[in-house]
């Protein structure tokens, strides 16, 4: 039995290499990459799970680059194909322990939830370190590192003295032809999400006293039936508060709208709801803008329009100029204007770390860009791509004592190189093949191996895709793109068949590293709603779920090196590995459905 009485809480101190503010899907990302790259990293979330918006939470859909063969790849993809694999029914709780497991099995990696940043140590322009209250523990951490990112979306660490602005700016200031006459400090809202379930059994909806109750007359001039509610993403308000400021107002008059909404669907006497139900229905609100840090370059408007091309480009978008009215669910109009722009365009790394604060990233919706850019950028599939960047360029940072701006300086062939080697796609470059792999005689069991080697890890399409008002992972979205011409990048092999490397003299293998198709026309998203009848979700069928590689020794003697069974990954490496030989074999056992299953990339290096 204890008996003690404390005057204070007490304070624990932790150093790392790199530590990361926020564990949406943008910080997951960073802190994973960085911490697969050997520094000591530090995951900072103020919530009891992982995934910010797509979180149990919230249950905002992953959004990204629109088009069939522009799909994120990269450590979104691998989480993606793992929820498939751990959780085919797509339940969000679920959803939030496959995000929570994959940091808990990452060396290097430590997690702190339920921890929030209560204050920031700055000496001139660098952040020596956080102050951050653990609520579950009841303790306060002193979090010391090399360098911070934000990826909290709404900037906590922006306190460090980090340039920022609020708004929207003039059409004038960056010629963007779709922005404002004149600036303002209005931003789009926040959502309250609700989640449907399909059933048998009609029950009249009783809405709680204090939420609004609506006519034919009073209710928002918005989708109003189950079937194209989706997840009601249009319950929206606090564009003309401050998001930040007045979180909790914003929360109560989304509450009161979303059951006054739901009343009225539901007990409708056309009977359009009788058959649904409330699965769920949020309490968290999910944000879409405010803090955006200035960094040394600010992606606009008239960049992305003109697809983004910078050199230092390490991550891409796709989505819309998807700008919301301030006015959310009150605005009588359509609550959102779809801009078109390409699919894809480049993001520079320029735009991903401070102008003025020497030691901090930052990646998701607060990134250096114009509101305009801005609304584009925020999606989650777009965040996951500049979060994974930066967390390469916080290990080369720490491996060669550089600051975020002297990664820019010094070190952006590597960093792309690194992103590309990780199974990040950029748009007009492809991955360079090891030595190693071109010097070897090359051969399969079918078909011309030699694609593998064209340094394009997917397929391609002919033309750049502008948003088109489709879901482009639904069947009608697919039907658009009849008639466009796809150029295949990949190898075709059946059960039993092989790909092999070969040379004349004894080679030492330090790496093996494979690509496969994931099918990234596949809709992999988590469920906006759940209707009767539904099933498990797949994997992709065309990926290789069992493989060997078998390898040959300098006395012409073949082994099995690796067995490789219920494969759930797009890309799969055996590094360190110290093996000397004359041939190594991919050879397939089996797909996940299809007949014959569909390689991106088989290569072997030296180093």
């Amino acid at each position: 039995m204890r008996k003690e009485s404390i005057t204070e809480f007490k304070t624990h101190s932790i150093q790392v290499d790199f530590c990361v503010v926020g564990g949406g899907i943008a910080g997951l990302c960073a802190a994973l990459s960085a911490a697969r790259n050997g520094i000591k990293t530090l995951l900072v979330q103020d919530r009891p799970v992982l995934g910010g918006n797509s979180s149990s939470e919230v249950r905002m859909w992953i959004c990204g680059a629109d088009g069939p063969d522009n799909k994120e790849t990269g450590i979104l993809e691998e989480l993606m194909l793992k929820n498939l694999h751990q959780n085919p029914m797509l339940e969000y709780a679920q959803w939030d322990h496959v995000l929570y497991g994959t940091c808990m099995e990452q060396k290097n990696l430590t997690t702190k939830l339920n921890c929030s940043v209560m204050d920031v140590v700055a000496n001139g322009d660098k952040i020596e370190s956080i102050k951050a209250w653990h609520m579950s523990q009841q303790c306060y951490y002193d979090i010391n590192a090399k360098y911070f990112a934000d990826c909290s979306g709404d900037s906590v660490l922006k306190i460090s003295g980090a340039d920022y602005r609020w708004g929207r700016e003039s059409k004038e200031e960056y010629g963007e032809s779709f922005g404002q006459d004149v600036a303002d400090d209005k931003t789009m809202g926040s959502s309250i999400l609700i989640q449907l379930r399909e059933t048998d059994l009609h029950v009249p909806f009783v809405a709680p006293s204090w939420a609004y109750h609506y006519t034919d007359e009073t209710v928002p001039k918005r989708a109003l039936t189950p079937q194209n509610g989706h997840n009601f993403w249009w319950l929206e308000f606090g564009g003309e508060k401050d998001t930040i400021a007045d979180a909790d107002e914003i929360r109560d008059e989304l509450l009161k709208t979303a059951y006054g909404v739901w009343e009225y669907i539901k007990n409708h006497p056309d009977g359009r709801a009788k058959n649904w139900e409330i699965d769920w229905i949020g309490s968290l609100p999910g944000k879409r803008e405010n803090v955006r840090y200035i960094g040394d370059h600010t992606l606009t408007e008239g960049e992305v329009m003109a697809e983004g091309k910078f050199d230092d480009m390490v991550a891409y978008g796709g989505w819309p100029m998807d700008n919301h009215h301030p006015k959310g669910v009150k605005f009588q109009g359509d609550p959102t204007d779809f801009n078109h722009s390409p699919s894809p365009y480049g993001i520079p790394y320029r735009s991903l770390y401070s102008h003025n604060v020497e030691n901090l990233f930052f990646a998701g919706r607060n990134i250096s860009a114009s509101h305009m850019a801005m609304s584009s950028t925020r999606v989650m599939a777009t965040c996951s791509l500049m979060g994974h960047a930066i967390g390469h360029a916080a290990s080369i940072a720490v491996q060669q004592n550089l600051s975020p701006r002297g990664v820019y300086e010094e070190a952006i062939p590597e960093l792309q190189n690194l992103l590309m080697e990780k199974d990040c796609y950029l748009p007009w470059h492809t991955r360079a093949i090891p030595e190693l792999s071109r010097q070897a005689k090359f051969s399969a069991s079918c078909g011309d191996p030699s694609i593998l080697h064209d340094g394009s890890e997917r397929d391609t399409t002919n033309k750049r895709y502008g948003f088109l008002d489709l879901d482009p992972d639904s069947e009608e979205g697919r039907k658009r793109n009849n008639g466009v011409t796809r150029t295949d990048h990949g190898w075709w092999g059946g059960k039993g068949d092989w790909v092999e490397y070969a040379w004349d003299e004894l080679q030492t293998i330090e790496k093996i590293r494979l690509v496969f198709d994931s099918d990234l026309f596949m809709d992999k998203r988590m469920l906006c709603k759940y209707p009767k009848g539904r099933q498990p979700k797949q994997m992709p069928a065309m990926l290789i779920r069992d493989f060997d590689i078998e390898i040959c020794d300098e006395n012409g003697v073949w082994s099995k090196a690796f067995e490789v069974r219920e494969n759930n990954k797009r890309l799969v490496e055996f590094s360190e590995l110290d093996m000397k030989i004359t041939a190594c074999r991919l050879v397939i056992k089996r797909a996940w459905g299809d007949e014959k299953a569909h390689v991106f990339a088989f290569d072997l290096n030296d180093k």
